[in-house]
């Protein structure tokens, strides 16, 4: 199977996919999201965005996930949004928008290994903890 900027991994894998030089990079990243976009004509759209990943690449950044308004899987350029506005917090973000969300999905990252640490620890009490 080939993948392209919005393959969906199979794995569930929290970890970023490994690139060749040049190549995209994925970060998962989950979150609910409203967006003010501008488009590549200079239309300016409300979007709702239930977000599954972040792909850097070559020139680009995406914001990737599933838009409400045209209930399918779509990558929203970081550069062209212009505000974001986290669902759950109600927090709006207008400038700084890709630190923001490298941020989160860093954050997410760093939660998902922990959890994993916790429940391995947790099926054998008799492991000893790896650094």
């Amino acid at each position: 199977m080939s993948q392209n900027a919005f393959s969906v991994s199979m794995g569930g894998s929290a970890r970023p996919v490994e690139s060749p030089a040049g190549a995209w990079r994925t970060l998962p990243l989950d979150g609910h999201f409203d967006l003010v976009y501008e488009d590549a004509t200079g239309v300016w759209s409300n979007r709702s965005l239930s977000a599954r990943e972040l792909k850097l690449g070559p020139g680009r950044t995406l914001l990737g996930g599933i838009d409400g308004r045209r209930g399918g899987y779509r990558g929203f350029r970081v550069d062209r949004i212009r505000r974001l506005t986290d669902a759950a917090t109600g927090e709006r973000i207008e400038t700084g928008i890709l630190d923001r969300l490298l941020k989160r999905a860093e954050a997410q990252r760093r939660a998902d290994a922990l959890r994993i640490r916790r429940r391995t620890r947790a099926r054998d009490p008799g492991a000893k903890p790896t650094l």
